[in-house]
């Protein structure tokens, strides 16, 4: 494995999360052993969030206590999705999820708290000021935002270093091979492509951790189908997938993971992650195995080196390598 730093966490960080959307307390012999695998192999970052439903929250909590690893893990826990037709990113809302969060997983303390949406018509002071108030509180280590524009962390932090507070520590958008030509829903947030080149540029100025998500493009290198038969096939993704990745562009590039894949005698998807764990950007890459050989597949990325050539070339950046 190999581990990196979040500011405010005291331990070294996994380079690779492993996310528990797919966890529930029906599956629990199987959601325990995919998450002890993960473990075992060395990751010790686990996303969750509340919109995934209480009893998922309950079930990570519930992995954690059982197995007696607490200080061994990484938490994230995430909030403040919009619901019930309105955003709940401000200080009350905050303050209502972080807490009811607490009590399901039955900790003290969450590592890393994240904003699971922005709300740019509520300043940042005051968002700022409520997750400092938790900081202090000892009820998270540290906080980030994903789906955030880096303007608004930019802003965010800006404050927080004005006034002696504790900044953003993370962010955490989406970033894959892949270019989306349309959000996978609306305010949608990806730093790949031309519309991320601002973004990309300020976290390598800032060395921002970024938890990024998505890296095989919601299944499109997953490896189900092929550059030459995706046309027939796609229908093996989900519908947000295919109406943002499915483009000339990005079966051009599936066309070339395919081709490397073979050379290194790898999978289409070790390549996919393994192109935005050799991003150079302090990433975190953000996995969704869904059982024991999946996380072994992704542990074999970790190992991956891409050349800046090969990088250029998978990206249609140049045509040669």
């Amino acid at each position: 494995m190999k581990y990196g730093t979040i500011p405010g966490i005291d331990q070294q960080v996994s380079r690779l999360a492993q996310g528990t959307i797919m966890i529930s307390s029906e599956r629990l012999d199987e959601s325990f052993r995919l998450l002890d695998t993960a473990f075992e192999a060395g990751i010790n970052l686990f996303d969750t969030a509340r919109c995934y439903g209480e009893d998922n929250e309950r079930t990570a909590g519930r992995w954690v206590n059982a197995r007696g690893i607490r200080e061994g893990v990484v938490m994230i826990a995430k909030g403040a999705h919009p619901s019930d037709g309105r955003n709940r990113c401000n200080a009350e809302d905050i303050t209502l999820e972080l807490t009811a969060s607490l009590e399901r997983f039955g900790f003290d303390y969450f590592d890393l708290y994240v904003l699971h949406r922005d709300d740019p018509a509520v300043p940042v002071e005051e968002i700022v000021d409520v997750l400092n108030d938790h900081l202090r509180a000892g009820r998270i280590r540290a906080f980030g935002g994903s789906n955030w524009t880096h303007e608004r962390l930019r802003e965010a932090n800006a404050y927080a270093a004005a006034n002696g507070l504790v900044p953003f520590a993370v962010s955490s958008p989406n970033f894959s091979l892949a270019v989306s030509y349309q959000p996978m829903w609306p305010d949608c947030l990806s730093i790949q492509g031309p519309d991320g080149a601002a973004a990309r540029e300020w976290y390598a100025q800032t060395n921002m951790p970024l938890v990024t998500w998505s890296s095989v493009a919601r299944g499109f290198f997953s490896g189900r189908f092929t550059s030459a038969g995706y046309e027939r096939h796609k229908d093996v993704l989900e519908a947000c997938a295919i109406e943002s990745f499915c483009s000339p562009d990005n079966v051009r590039r599936l066309e070339r993971v395919e081709q490397l894949a073979a050379e290194k005698g790898l999978s289409v998807p070790q390549v996919a992650l393994a192109y935005v764990l050799c991003f150079p950007l302090n990433i975190f890459a953000l996995v969704g195995a869904a059982t024991p050989d999946e996380v072994r597949t992704n542990l074999a990325a970790l190992d991956v080196a891409l050349s800046p050539d090969e990088m250029a070339w998978l990206n249609l950046e140049r045509d040669s390598r």
